[in-house]
């Protein structure tokens, strides 16, 4: 599997809400879960430093595609796409009972606080979520990572995703929520 793009520059990443599903031969899958409840099902793709989330309740089909500018992703079924310029919050209600909202912000680091965070998320991933790291691509002895801690309860699904990048020692985060009534 080739190498993940990670030095790309994080205000050229942008934030993608699909309402249909993404064929996984269109991103390197680095790791991969699979959640099911009564109410919907889930799959979380960690994509290097990016991540995609698609969530199947019923006919609706919602996906969250963090990506670099070079990504090639269909026209069909986007909902909404915007680069990460800053702190942003966004809403979507389906006319299906499928509700979803999500927030994220840019923490640009000193070295030292980019090391302590790696430290504490890889020691909270032992627990729970996807813990991915590409030590290959460290610079500066800081190594470039994907974090994803998820919560599946019967009628929503939490989504909290850091995702690192050490040529500009910072780090994205995102909180999302799918909620079904």
């Amino acid at each position: 599997m080739e190498s993940p793009q990670v030095n790309v520059a994080v205000e050229e990443l942008s934030f993608n809400l699909f309402q249909r599903s993404l064929h996984p031969e269109l991103f390197n899958i680095y790791a991969k879960r699979h959640l099911k409840t009564e109410k919907y099902e889930a799959v979380i793709w960690v994509t290097g430093c990016t991540h995609v989330v698609s969530v199947f309740s019923g006919k609706v089909c919602l996906s969250e595609v963090v990506c670099a500018p070079d990504q090639m992703l269909p026209q069909r079924g986007l909902i909404e796409r915007f680069k990460f310029s800053g702190p942003r919050s966004h809403k979507c209600t389906l006319s299906r009972g499928v509700n979803y909202m999500t927030n994220f912000q840019i923490e640009k680091m000193s070295p030292n606080l980019y090391r302590q965070s790696h430290l504490d998320l890889e020691r909270f991933a032992r627990n729970r979520g996807i813990f991915v790291k590409f030590r290959e691509q460290q610079i500066g002895g800081l190594e470039p990572f994907c974090y994803i801690d998820f919560e599946a309860r019967q009628k929503e699904l939490h989504i909290h995703t850091f995702a690192a990048y050490p040529d500009q020692v910072t780090m994205i985060k995102t909180q999302s929520l799918f909620d079904f009534q």
